[in-house]
């Protein structure tokens, strides 16, 4: 870790306050080296914790059991500035009343920031070949998950941490300045299997992908041949402007959306968003419904 930074610090200048982030799984045994990726530079951590209840956690796939991730949580609490980690709920058999219990214990647990994520199954993933089994018992259907995601809103907003976009809050100023570099469209650099970037040149807006398969990627490093370069027309930038930027409870520029200008009188209408001279923004009711105003904007 201390290697990978030190030569990105090489390749570009970090700002003084610039924000080095690491993924980790809450094991015992990625806990022990959390002193050891502070010393390499890591100033801020995301934990992959995903529920706690024991039983969901096995459900999920994950490896790690609630008193694990609390434990994980204590030591990255006392060797990192900034600390924030993943929830999933709307799972299988869960209630309003229980996830009010979960969540109410995640936010005493005194993180900066929170990833809260609706479980989505979709095809071609482990949980959408058993959901399509009908091995996924107990969902909750549309109405009780629309009340989970406003339960949601409404605690974190209470506790300091409002939504700053869809799933993720956040203390003023904790916000991920990387997660926002994506949403805010702007120039970032993948590396490593099936990494993906958005880089700007004189031409436009360049994006990259690399191999996926790592043998195979490790070869084309070797070969000189390490990404494929693409450049993005106009309408593919809107369009990724539109996914990413409305995201955000700051919405995105107008003009990134000028070849969809028509459609936002409608939208506007049923009152999913708002405008300005210079933005487009979701409101409150478009929020939970922003795939399908995603739908009718790029058609």
């Amino acid at each position: 870790m201390a290697s990978i930074i030190d030569d990105a610090q090489r390749a570009w200048r970090f700002a003084n306050d610039v924000e080095i982030t690491l993924e980790a799984n809450p094991t015992s045994v990625e806990a022990e080296r959390f002193r050891g990726y502070r010393m390499a530079g890591v100033n801020r951590v995301s934990m992959g914790i995903q529920a706690l209840d024991d039983d969901d956690l096995r459900r999920l796939g994950r490896l790690h059991s609630v008193s694990e991730a609390r434990a994980a949580f204590d030591i990255a609490r006392q060797t990192f500035d900034r600390i924030s980690f993943d929830l999933i709920y709307a799972r299988q058999g869960q209630t309003a009343a229980a996830w009010e219990t979960e969540l109410a214990e995640a936010l005493r647990m005194a993180a900066d920031h929170l990833s809260l994520y609706q479980l989505s199954v979709e095809d071609g993933t482990a949980f959408g070949d058993r959901h399509a089994r009908g091995k996924l018992k107990g969902l909750p259907d549309e109405d009780l998950a629309a009340t989970l995601y406003e339960i949601t809103q409404n605690m974190t907003e209470s506790a300091g941490l409002p939504a700053y976009e869809i799933s993720n809050h956040a203390r003023p100023g904790a916000e991920s300045q990387h997660n926002l570099t994506y949403w805010r469209g702007g120039e970032y650099i993948g590396i490593g299997p099936g990494a993906h970037g958005r880089v700007h040149n004189p031409n436009g807006w360049i994006a990259t992908e690399a191999e996926t398969q790592p043998m195979r990627w490790l070869a084309a490093v070797q070969a000189g041949t390490v990404e494929q370069r693409s450049l993005l027309s106009a309408l593919d930038r809107a369009e990724e402007r539109a996914m990413m930027g409305l995201r955000v409870g700051e919405g995105v520029d107008r003009s990134d959306l000028a070849p969809f200008e028509t459609r936002l009188p409608h939208l506007e209408d049923l009152g999913v968003i708002r405008t300005s001279n210079d933005k487009v923004q979701l409101t409150e009711s478009g929020r939970p419904v922003l795939n399908a105003i995603l739908r009718d904007l790029l058609a």
